[in-house]
């Protein structure tokens, strides 16, 4: 099948970039091409994404004092992004809403939180943030917090707190995903245990392939699998290579292809960390959102069926979207 064709015809489904950081602080705008950067809503038109998490990550220096408001300035930011450009982004809620978009030519914008920092340990801010229209959540970043330890504390060995438990349950009540990417081992067993949905990994790889703390073991790759989760591949160079000089769209696509061997089909899409890494730091082949066509064009050259492309591209993303959140 032609490349391009079923590129355009799928659903591409991006679980992290960290764009409205440079937004916010005034750098750029959305809606423009802005060349120091990956990603922009014309070049994601290029590019084929019909949905896109959007990460609201609260910096380490706001962590302690005002997380709650810097978190909700970046929400503000994509609501001002949005009515700048309403013909072409959309706040999508439900998995309906992606598909809308799909028919209409628009992107998709999911919000996620990106660390619990902002919530301060009170389940109420977590249901005001759902009222405002954020869909997923990661637990951590890389530090502890209320609800649990980042990987750079995993040498404590410690899992969920209290809080921790306690939210779990609550965004699986509300229909929240809950994100394990930057979550030390012991919180991604908990989260596994206890969650009764599906659970993602927004913006990782394979350590077999790149021992990268922030990538996940074989054991975690079939624990997400059974829990019916989905791992976003990441195009970040040190989560792709051991030298990150030699990141290339090729090793990336090992990434993938080792996930679906351990995890299965249903169980891998996209997460490209676009404007989370330097543009010093590149994936060659992946050097911007407009490169996504390049990842349809390679999995068809190693053997994947259009369908089971579809399911890498958006199709598994769409699915737990749909499960968890409706």
């Amino acid at each position: 099948m032609n490349a391009d064709k079923l590129h355009r015809e799928s659903i591409v489904f991006d679980g992290h970039c960290d764009t409205l950081l440079e937004v916010l602080d005034g750098e750029r705008r959305l809606g423009e091409q802005f060349a120091g950067s990956h990603l922009d809503l014309p070049r994601m038109i290029q590019g084929g994404v019909t949905a896109q998490i959007f990460a609201c990550f609260v910096r380490p220096r706001f962590m302690a004092a005002c997380p709650t408001a810097q978190a909700l300035r970046i929400v503000d930011t994509f609501f001002q992004e949005m009515a700048a450009n309403e013909a072409i982004l959309t706040l999508a809620t439900s998995a309906a809403d992606i598909e809308r978009a799909k028919a209409e030519g628009k992107i998709a914008g999911v919000l996620g939180l990106e660390g619990a920092e902002a919530l301060v340990g009170d389940l109420g801010v977590l249901r005001m943030f759902y009222r405002l229209g954020v869909r997923s959540i990661g637990l951590t970043w890389n530090f502890r917090n209320e609800a649990a330890d980042g990987v750079d504390e995993a040498r404590t060995g410690g899992g969920l707190t209290e809080f921790g438990v306690q939210l779990v349950k609550e965004m699986n009540r509300l229909g929240i995903m809950i994100d394990i990417a930057h979550l030390a081992p012991a919180g991604v067993r908990d989260v596994l245990t206890l969650s009764e949905a599906p659970v993602i990994a927004s913006h990782a790889n394979a350590r077999a392939l790149c021992p990268h703390r922030r990538n996940l073991s074989d054991e975690q790759l079939e624990g997400i699998a059974a829990n019916g989760g989905v791992v976003g591949v990441t195009f970040v160079p040190a989560f792709v290579s051991e030298d990150p000089a030699q990141a290339t769209l090729e090793r990336t696509l090992d990434h993938i292809d080792h996930i679906v061997r351990v995890a299965g089909i249903d169980h891998v899409g996209l997460g490209s960390d676009f404007d989370g890494f330097p543009q010093s730091a590149v994936n060659v082949g992946l050097e911007d959102v407009t490169r996504l066509p390049n990842i349809t064009a390679g999995l068809l050259a190693r053997g994947y069926k259009p369908a089971e492309v579809k399911k890498i591209l958006g199709g598994n993303f769409l699915r737990v979207f749909r499960q968890v959140v409706g």
